[in-house]
């Protein structure tokens, strides 16, 4: 049995249906501080059958000792964070709080619960602004540009300290680049609280009339059309990776680190017309000041990904694009009263 924690959330949910797919039975444990309920019912349609759940906090200990008592966990997915970088900017405390401390609590409550297995969902933000593209794994961390980036390494260093010195850990460090796009059904996607922080839920909600514009944050960056450069992975690809890295894990070996990304880097005017050409309507926009804590340019180098885990992304920018554009028609609102449309989508 696998324990996701974070499984409500937009890359969890995901996580979720493709475990049970799989055949793993699946607990979830989610605050909803930032996801719904409602993501787990649509997995269970998806998936056929249902993951447990328990509403709760990873930072609270009694409860996650509560929980490996009840349940045969042998391993465990840990999505739960908080991942804006604005937001990080002006609480950071709360991240350190949530990303740090609820990750130290998380893994003292499996030590004593005699689970060592542990995938951990980290960013590539750990690098900082590196200096040479493709990014690859022998790069080096360096200082995260936003509080956010700097939990997540934390985070990291913890893991890598924990590992060294108790052989029995089996640790998988998973650095994700930009995930995007959604399931193909429609049912589940991503939904995040107020104003977006990432840039294609940002354009979704303008394609769809949520909101007037979109705000393209600085176009003066050192790159081919000044605005900053990404590398965009479908939410499945990414999802597919943890599953190998899981598979992975069953054989011990410490802590591995991997980077989760196409190798391509896309530009936020690249995306605009690439949605605008998806769409078939154009995507007002305005250029704002730069936000703080942004880098220029960010793409990985997924060979190691490749070689060790027989796994790469195989979907397309426009295949990222046509899933999440699903997703928003059939959900203009998120998970707020579209229960019926997207589970007839489902049926139709």
């Amino acid at each position: 049995m696998i324990l996701v924690t974070g499984g409500a959330g937009y890359i969890g949910s995901h996580a979720v249906v493709a475990l049970l797919q799989a055949g793993q039975e699946v607990v979830v444990l989610d605050n909803l501080c930032n996801s719904s309920r409602e993501s787990l019912t649509r997995v269970a349609q998806i998936a056929g059958r249902a993951p447990r759940f328990v509403h709760g906090d990873i930072r609270d200990r009694v409860l996650l000792d509560e929980l490996f008592q009840q349940w045969p966990i042998t391993a465990v997915m840990h999505f739960a964070g908080l991942k804006a970088v604005g937001e990080s900017v002006r609480d950071p405390l709360r991240y350190y709080q949530t990303n740090v401390a609820g990750s130290i609590t998380l893994c003292q409550a499996m030590a004593d619960a005699g689970i060592f297995q542990l995938v951990f969902s980290s960013s590539a933000t750990v690098y900082g602004e590196s200096v040479s593209m493709p990014i690859c794994e022998r790069c080096p961390t360096g200082i995260p540009t936003n509080p956010y980036g700097q939990s997540k390494l934390m985070a990291e260093n913890v893991l890598k300290t924990l590992a060294d010195s108790d052989h029995r850990w089996s640790i998988a460090l998973l650095r994700y680049f930009n995930p995007v796009g959604a399931h193909e059904s429609g049912l589940i996607g991503e939904d995040p609280n107020g104003i977006p922080n990432n840039l294609l839920p940002y354009m979704l909600q303008v394609a769809v009339g949520r909101r007037p514009y979109l705000n393209v944050y600085g176009d003066d960056y050192p790159t081919p059309d000044g605005t900053g450069v990404r590398d965009y992975i479908h939410v499945l690809d990414l999802v597919d990776g943890h599953l190998r890295a899981l598979e992975r894990l069953a054989l011990g070996g410490g802590v591995a680190v991997w980077n989760l990304g196409t190798g391509r880097g896309c530009s936020v005017l690249e995306m605009v017309r690439a949605l605008e050409g998806v769409t078939g309507r154009a995507l007002p926009f305005r250029v704002v000041a730069r936000r703080s804590g942004d880098i220029a340019q960010c793409w990985a180098d997924p060979t190691k990904a490749e070689r060790e885990l027989r796994w790469r992304a195989t979907r397309d920018l426009r295949a990222m694009l046509e899933d999440a554009w699903r997703w928003q028609r059939l959900n203009p609102h998120g998970y707020q009263g579209d229960v019926e449309k997207a589970a007839a989508a489902l049926a139709s």
